[in-house]
């Protein structure tokens, strides 16, 4: 019993039991727990070996509770749970990762193998006694050498390091060698994307650790110190935040402050998360508004809110008619002097004027908090090249390159926006309100956020669906793109799933709330990419590394073309200024900055559209560098049931007759093989059977027209004696097709051989030659036995495929293929937990509905159809040619136009152009990512 259709047949079979009061199921630990009358015992395990259950009553349970100080994240739940679960005698387990405790419910009499197990994942178990408190803190780190209760290790002081260049396991493993020999360090704790590690020690100083990650070439700088004590945190959202430039303002401003222990930036939310222990905010708040900017101070746990915008951001009407009348003064001024009126004359001085004042206020009023903070960003930048351009008496020029730098700013802004609405879009497919059925069995139209749990709501044809849940009454189809990408409408009849901000197409249907509003799979979705959007994937790492080198540099190098050649080598002033404050405009990093999270925030956003949830630009970005692919059988390759797919009849029997017979005695038993036999039959009608029964083991036997025939499986055919070599042979070629073997017969003679299987997905094969010719191998990792393996594997066509495999043999398999680069892995995320954590990337499949899926897995694809990892890998691959074709392309325009100013054949303006084109080049190449691709076509061979 491990799968919800046992389950289901369970059910049935006992609620036909007297006496049973209630049943609570454990599919992971494949236990059942029954309330029944006192006499009921006996009676209920005749009916589970009816159903072919092989029940026994469970020992008497107990429990023991381990303190696992290396047990805080599911990681280590999930290689705990496959470690422990299949362990003889033990019942359950139950985890409270934030307390770091394990409760084993177990009938052992010693449970040193338990201890044993959690050692060899290489964790400490120590053992609380029963109703202890929580474990002492001045007792010795333990050492588990028997089933002696030990106390937990000291906790001690608590240093949090952020550490720039640290962002891959490579460095998380250099730092825990180097860490793991300094004395009084007792652990440490990773963020990998937040480039974070907390130290837990009982030092006087963090003296001895920064020298420690010195010497393994760490950028360490403490972020918090002292003891555990709870922090505040307050989340901002600024609208005016959207890129580094101001980033790097608010960390300026913020870090020192005494009270702020931690800033977290997401640019594309626009959020700003400060960690404290302030009792007062005020100081935060005015820092950042002296900046310029307007923050508003929201709940931590509140979703970040739909802002209402004109022309789509937050740029008003009056702004766009300012940057109208600034672009006719300005360029009316360089008219002008086309014209032959002196550039220094009032007329052109006074419109210029004007128009650096109408379009240019908010760069200049950025570019002086810039100077007074001593931030070296693209606002410094053009206010001293607008202001140096007029005091070298280029007023017209000054105007033109302020206006051009304004202008592709608000393009710019409305550019990023698209990319930052399209996961907000995907939140606003779910409807506002829902039709819920009232205790007085009215129907009303309510807020979606007030309907609780259990409550019926109603859908008509062609409205969207508000809420997750399990349909009670009606039958329609459901178009369910938004959550899996698939194309066609899904039928859905009573017991079916459907999901919030799906659409009911046709008939009417009515459903069950099972998420309340903020927690259904679209929520669960939105939330992820807003997560993953925040995180800041290597290219972009990178690339903000680059720039701010790059920017300091060619200022340097602007200072010095405007000053050594006038001094050095007497050249005239006016020429060599100019040509420094051209290399100035150049000198702004802002195409480059900006092209790496457009591109990625893109990629996640059109992931998400195709039902392919990705946990961050890290993933985006790894998926085209995979060299294999890990794939476990059942329920990825192929549907997880039973299925028939033979009927064999035997001398004068006919195929319908025979499928007839089988199914009319089948469709009294619960067993899953039973049940695929009568699906294989359809709705066709049944003839009666009389004194049905079930043999245990074997089969199950009924007397139709008084004559007695049996349905059941090898062993039970050769019981009554009517096996024959030529029967061999077929139940032996079903078998090697990864088959069970069926047999009709009667008493005297075998009728006919059906066979039932877990089929193939019929997108397997389709899948696996997508993967192929992307020049990834496919490999089968499975526990099922070589034969069915490789018979499976035969149809889909993978060459390398390994049955019989353990939880640590599949972690063994992947552990070879990282050998010969990354590795995905596609598993269940229980059963193959280890071998997800260790691969490069770890995909769930199906995940729609499932929570566990969506919040472990690296990538979840939420349909069962495994053509969306081929197309999450295509997709990747797009990415990736877009951030190189970006980076590229902004380097190279710098390049060129570097030298055309030093050169003396780059204007002002004409720069300006150039490097604000380049900017909005490669975001409207990002947002390509948004357009579907063109559909990719296999053709089977």
């Amino acid at each position: 019993m491990d799968c919800p259709s046992e389950e289901a047949q369970i059910r049935k079979r006992l609620a036909q039991v007297d006496g049973i009061r209630g049943m609570v199921f454990d599919l992971a630990g494949r236990r059942l727990e029954v309330t029944h009358e006192p006499a009921g015992q006996n009676a209920i395990l005749r009916a589970l070996h009816d159903i072919g259950m092989q029940a026994a009553v469970a020992p008497a349970s107990q429990q023991v509770v381990y303190f696992i100080e290396e047990m805080d994240c599911p990681s280590e739940e999930r290689q705990l749970r496959s470690a422990l679960e299949p362990l003889e005698g033990v019942q359950a387990v139950d985890f409270d990762l934030k307390a770091h405790t394990l409760t084993v419910s177990h009938s052992l009499a010693d449970t040193a193998s338990i201890a044993r197990t959690i050692q060899g994942l290489g964790m400490r178990p120590v053992e609380k006694a029963e109703g202890s408190a929580a474990p002492a803190a001045d007792d010795p780190a333990p050492v588990v050498a028997s089933h002696a209760p030990l106390a937990a290790p000291a906790i001690g002081n608590a240093t949090r390091f952020f550490i720039s260049n640290m962002d891959c396991p490579t460095e998380e493993a250099t730092i825990r060698k180097r860490l793991g020999a300094v004395d009084g360090i007792e652990r440490l704790d990773f963020d990998l994307m937040g480039r974070r590690l907390d130290v837990q020690h009982h030092l006087p100083d963090t003296a001895p650790i920064l020298k420690a990650l010195s010497d393994v070439g760490m950028k360490a700088t403490v972020e918090r110190a002292g003891g555990q004590g709870p922090q505040g945190q307050a989340v901002y959202l600024i609208e005016k935040m959207d890129c580094p430039t101001e980033e790097g303002l608010l960390r300026k401003a913020l870090e020192g402050m005494p009270g702020v222990k931690a800033l977290d930036f997401n640019l594309m939310g626009r959020t700003l998360t400060v960690s404290h222990e302030l009792a007062d905010l005020a100081p935060v708040t005015a820092a950042i508004e002296r900046l310029g900017m307007a923050p508003v101070l929201r709940s931590a746990s509140e979703p970040a809110p739909s802002v209402t915008r004109k022309f789509g951001t937050g740029i008003s009407r009056g702004q766009w008619i300012r940057m109208v009348l600034s672009g006719v003064l300005a360029l009316g001024a360089e008219a002008m002097v086309f014209a032959g009126t002196p550039e220094a004359s009032w007329p052109i001085i006074l419109a210029s004027l004007a128009a650096i004042g109408l379009g240019g206020t908010q760069t200049l009023k950025k570019g002086w908090i810039a100077l007074k903070t001593r931030s070296l960003n693209m606002n410094l930048l053009m206010t001293v090249a607008v202001i140096g351009a007029a005091l070298i008496g280029q007023w017209p020029e000054a105007a033109v390159v302020i206006w051009l730098f304004g202008i592709a700013e608000m393009i710019e802004a409305l550019s990023l926006d698209r990319a930052r609405n399209a996961i907000r879009k995907l939140m606003d497919l779910a409807p506002e309100s829902a039709l819920v059925r009232q205790p007085d069995g009215q129907w009303s139209e309510v807020k979606a956020d007030t309907v609780p749990l259990g409550s019926v709501v109603r859908v008509r044809p062609g409205e969207r669906i508000a809420l997750d849940g399990e349909v009670v009454a009606g039958q329609s189809s459901v178009n369910q793109a938004p959550i899996t990408g698939e194309s066609m409408p899904v039928e859905k009849v009573v017991g079916a799933t459907v999901f919030a901000g799906t659409i009911n197409e046709r008939g009417t249907l009515e459903f069950r709330v099972t998420s309340r509003k903020g927690e259904t799979t679209l929520d669960r979705i939105a939330r992820s990419v807003q997560e993953a959007q925040g995180q800041r994937a290597p290219t972009q790492r990178f690339v903000d590394k680059f720039a701010s080198i790059y920017t300091p540099a060619v200022f340097a190098v602007a200072l010095a073309v405007a000053v050594v050649p006038p001094l050095a080598f007497g050249q005239p002033w006016f020429e060599w200024v100019y040509k420094a404050l051209v290399m100035l405009v150049i000198a702004c990093p802002c195409a480059l900055v900006i092209s790496t999270p457009v591109t990625v925030v893109s990629g996640l956003a059109a992931a998400a559209r195709r039902g392919i949830l990705v946990k961050g630009g890290l993933y985006l970005e790894q998926g085209r560098h995979l060299k294999s692919v890990a794939l476990d059988k059942t329920g990825t390759l192929t549907h997880g049931r039973p299925a028939l797919t033979n009927v064999i009849p035997q001398g004068a029997m006919t195929k319908d007759e025979a499928l007839r017979l089988a199914a009319s005695i089948d469709v009294l038993s619960e067993h899953p093989v039973a049940t695929a036999i009568v699906s294989g039959y359809g709705n066709a009608p049944l003839v009666t059977v009389e004194r049905f029964e079930a043999i245990p083991g074997r089969g199950v036997k009924g007397d139709v027209d008084g004559r007695t025939y049996y349905v059941g499986n090898h062993r039970l055919i050769e019981e009554l004696g009517i096996c024959s070599p030529e029967l061999e042979a077929q139940l032996d070629a079903l078998e090697f097709q990864a088959k069970t073997a069926v047999v009709l017969a009667t008493t005297q003679e075998v009728l006919a051989v059906l066979g039932v299987a877990d089929t193939v997905r019929e997108t397997s094969r389709q899948a696996i030659e997508e993967l192929k010719s992307l020049g990834i191998e496919p490999v089968m990792l499975t526990g099922d036995n070589k034969k069915t393996a490789q018979a499976v594997a035969t149809q889909v066509g993978i060459a390398n495929a390994k049955g019989e495999l353990l939880p640590q043999d599949k972690l063994q398999a992947i552990e070879e293929l990282l050998g010969r680069g990354p590795v995905g892995m596609v598993g269940d995320g229980v059963n193959d937990a280890p071998a997800l954590a260790k691969s490069s990337i770890g995909f769930a499949m199906g995940a729609a509905g499932t929570d566990t899926a969506i919040e472990t897995a690296d990538v979840a694809l939420m349909q069962d159809d495994l053509r969306k990892l081929p197309e999450f890998i295509r997709l990747s691959q797009r990415v990736g040619g877009i951030l190189t074709a970006n980076i590229v392309f902004a380097l190279g325009i710098k390049a060129i136009f570097m030298v055309l100013a030093f050169t003396g054949h780059a204007s002002l303006w004409l720069a300006i152009l150039a490097d604000m084109g380049a900017s909005l080049a490669v975001v409207f190449n990002g947002l390509r990512l948004l357009r579907p691709p063109a559909v990719a076509k296999v053709h089977n061979s």
